[in-house]
């Protein structure tokens, strides 16, 4: 058996400044295998840990059980080797999330992107472009967020930043300006086109309406469209972040997500969550607010990253 790849160097980097990310959860979550046997007060407490870090009823009591059979099957004694075990038992749970984003089925490949105000949405958008643009993607900006004057003046600076194209229009119709640039990225023969739609929390139900328009235009402007429907969450926000996606997907039939902000206070612990009741894609994850701090997600170097 061959021994498996070791990550490149920039991955590597990359891979510590998420365990460093996640290091509240993991400590916590470790401690419970410090102890000298493997008994019910073990699991009690992994219990407390998992529901502590966001993990949610349902993928709680599921890794639990999982965990169980996998200490019965291997028979083992050592409560540090149950941590690794629980790695395996989390990796399996996140996997179906793993999934490539797609470009160049379609050209241009439309990339609706949504999410509430604070998640890191166009800054997502940033740091998206910049990785379809180093992978040699010709991408166009749709400024559609039009309520937020200083969302298409922050969407404008990382246009200059990744030197590529915007499509923006002061107060216009969000839907309007989807319609344009979807329009104007088929004439320019772009290969995506990212649609910046307006931050807004699910509970603001007309906002949420003026999401589902931007989806109807756009589909006007090209039968196939929008190919991916993506929605940024915050990694902060814990079980909100999991009533989010079910929000959204309810309105938008969600393809795909970018989980930001996992560093500092975030319990990493909500994607076991959303892979248990909403198993959406996470396409990305972020780090950091710097332009290369998005990365694919890995489950297995994400479930390590959580619990080393």
């Amino acid at each position: 058996m061959t021994a498996p790849l070791a990550p490149a160097p920039e991955r590597k980097g990359w891979l510590d400044r998420l365990k460093a990310g996640l290091r509240k959860t993991g400590s916590s979550i470790a401690t419970v295998f410090t102890g000298t046997q493997i008994d019910d007060a073990l699991y009690e407490e992994l219990e407390e840990a998992l529901l502590m870090a966001d993990t949610g009823v349902k993928a709680t009591t599921h890794l639990l059980t999982d965990l169980k059979r996998r200490v019965k099957d291997s028979k083992t004694t050592d409560p540090a080797a149950v941590k690794g075990l629980l790695a395996d038992a989390l990796a399996d749970l996140l996997r179906p999330l793993e999934k490539a984003l797609v470009i160049g089925e379609h050209t241009p490949t439309v990339i609706m992107v949504a999410g509430v105000n604070g998640a890191g949405k166009t800054t997502s958008i940033g740091k998206l472009t910049k990785h379809l643009a180093g992978e040699g993607a010709a991408v166009l900006l749709a400024a559609a967020d039009t309520f937020r004057a200083a969302a298409r003046e922050q969407l404008g600076v990382w246009a200059d930043r990744n030197t590529v194209e915007i499509v923006s229009q002061e107060g216009g119709d969000p839907a309007a300006v989807s319609f344009d640039a979807v329009t104007a990225g088929k004439a320019r023969g772009k290969d995506v086109v990212l649609v910046d739609t307006a931050g807004r929390l699910p509970t603001q139900l007309h906002l949420m309406e003026e999401l589902k328009k931007i989806r109807r235009v756009v589909t006007k402007a090209d039968a196939t469209a929008p190919h991916e429907v993506l929605l940024v969450i915050d990694g902060n926000t814990g079980q909100n972040a999991l009533a989010q996606v079910r929000a959204f997907d309810d309105a938008l039939q969600l393809t795909g997500l970018i989980v930001t902000k996992l560093d500092g206070t975030a319990k990493g612990g909500v994607l076991a969550a959303i892979a248990q009741e909403r198993p959406v894609p996470v396409y990305f994850i972020g780090v950091g607010e710097k332009l290369e701090d998005l990365e694919t997600f890995n489950a297995r170097e994400f479930a390590q990253a959580l619990l080393s």
